[in-house]
């Protein structure tokens, strides 16, 4: 048994090799804070705001959905609600990591998940369950992805006329699919699978008849319901040091 409670060591190297391979994904997400720099601008704000929106935030469609919101007058409460119902997803993405998570001391564990997206928890969670630890790729491949939107939201502020939308060149389409083929990958159980399938089909269901963005909760709720009450539990495999390898 260690003395050390918090027993997970990032590795350097990892953390390098995690940044070059969502490189090419924060090629499209550039595309996208240009879009957002642009709504930015265009809604009164000033351009250092934005800027400090992308560095410090660091929320895609969130930032949208302020943007859109903003004017003279911004309702703050109406601006908070819609935030935290389009962000909700990340409660269950975290809650996820947590059997890594619990390794780390709770100002690395909070720092890291500032940096946590869609792109690099996909890849995350699709090796934990394929029994590899990966905190790396959150790190490496987040701040790959942080310094794109930062990129793309400057290029916007200041260029916007370039790329005034993204939709019609079907970047919007990349994510989407990168997400996909991280869900279907790797060892997946039939109840794994259901568990995909009902947040999908929730998703939908919220999208169609319910009010814009509750989509995101409702399917993340649905998924997350299924893989709480139902899953059975995996162990992680440890890996082997590399002094005991014979």
């Amino acid at each position: 048994m260690t003395d050390n409670v918090y027993s997970y060591r990032f590795q350097p190297t990892r953390v390098r090799a995690e940044f070059f391979r969502l490189l090419p994904i924060s090629l499209f997400v550039v595309a996208f804070g240009a879009a957002f720099g642009l709504a930015a601008v265009q809604q009164g704000l000033e351009p250092l705001q934005a800027l400090l929106m992308s560095t410090v935030v660091f929320a895609g469609a969130s930032q949208f959905a302020a943007v859109d919101m903003w004017g003279p007058q911004v309702s703050l409460v109406p601006m908070m609600a819609v935030v935290f119902a389009i962000n909700s997803r990340h409660l269950l993405m975290g809650a996820s990591l947590y059997p890594m998570l619990r390794d780390m001391s709770p100002g690395r564990r909070y720092a890291l998940l500032l940096l946590l997206t869609d792109a690099n928890w996909a890849v995350s969670a699709q090796q934990y369950q394929s029994g590899r630890r990966n905190l790396e790729v959150i790190l490496g491949g987040g701040l790959a992805l942080w310094l794109a939107w930062v990129l793309g939201t400057s290029l916007g502020v200041y260029f916007g006329g370039l790329l005034q939308d993204p939709h019609s060149l079907g970047l919007d389409m990349v994510l989407g699919c990168f997400l996909l083929a991280m869900a279907l990958g790797g060892n997946k159980t039939p109840r794994t699978l259901v568990a995909w399938v009902v947040a999908g089909v929730a998703s939908m269901m919220a999208w169609y008849w319910l009010p814009p963005n509750t989509h995101v909760v409702v399917g993340a709720l649905a998924g997350g319901a299924i893989g709480f009450f139902w899953l059975e539990p995996r162990r992680v495999a440890e890996p082997e040091p590399e002094g005991d390898r014979s």
